[in-house]
């Protein structure tokens, strides 16, 4: 209930981003090569994104430690792989992509780029 209150939002993210990456239906915008980790870097982009905005949101009147919020990162690049090893382990239309958790890593690393970039010019 905690998390429910403290970070909304970022779970309804959490939630489409599963719904996605288990999706069983071809999409024709496959088509075009590499258009895929295009797609892998915003949802994650912005997964971590929200994580960033809603921990700065919720922990800004206590003093939680800032490397708290190292989370934001963290948890969405755990995340991805363990997605990536479910689909590749436990799913007979979808497989595993290094190249996704690449693509799912760099819009995690570029949220949290972003977020140290707006927290130094406070």
């Amino acid at each position: 209930l905690y998390y429910i209150k403290k970070y909304p939002v970022s779970l309804v993210i959490i939630l489409a981003v599963i719904y996605l990456r288990f999706l069983n239906r071809p999409l024709p915008i496959w088509a075009y090569p590499y258009l895929d980790k295009v797609v892998h870097i915003c949802m994650y982009f912005g997964m971590s994104g929200m994580l960033w905005l809603e921990f700065l949101r919720a922990h800004r009147r206590d003093r939680t430690p800032m490397w708290h919020a190292c989370r934001a990162f963290v948890c969405p690049v755990l995340f991805s792989g363990a997605v990536e090893l479910l689909q590749a382990f436990c799913t007979t239309y979808r497989g595993g992509d290094w190249l996704d958790f690449a693509a799912n890593t760099t819009g995690a690393v570029l949220a949290s780029l972003v977020a140290c970039f707006v927290l130094k010019q406070e």
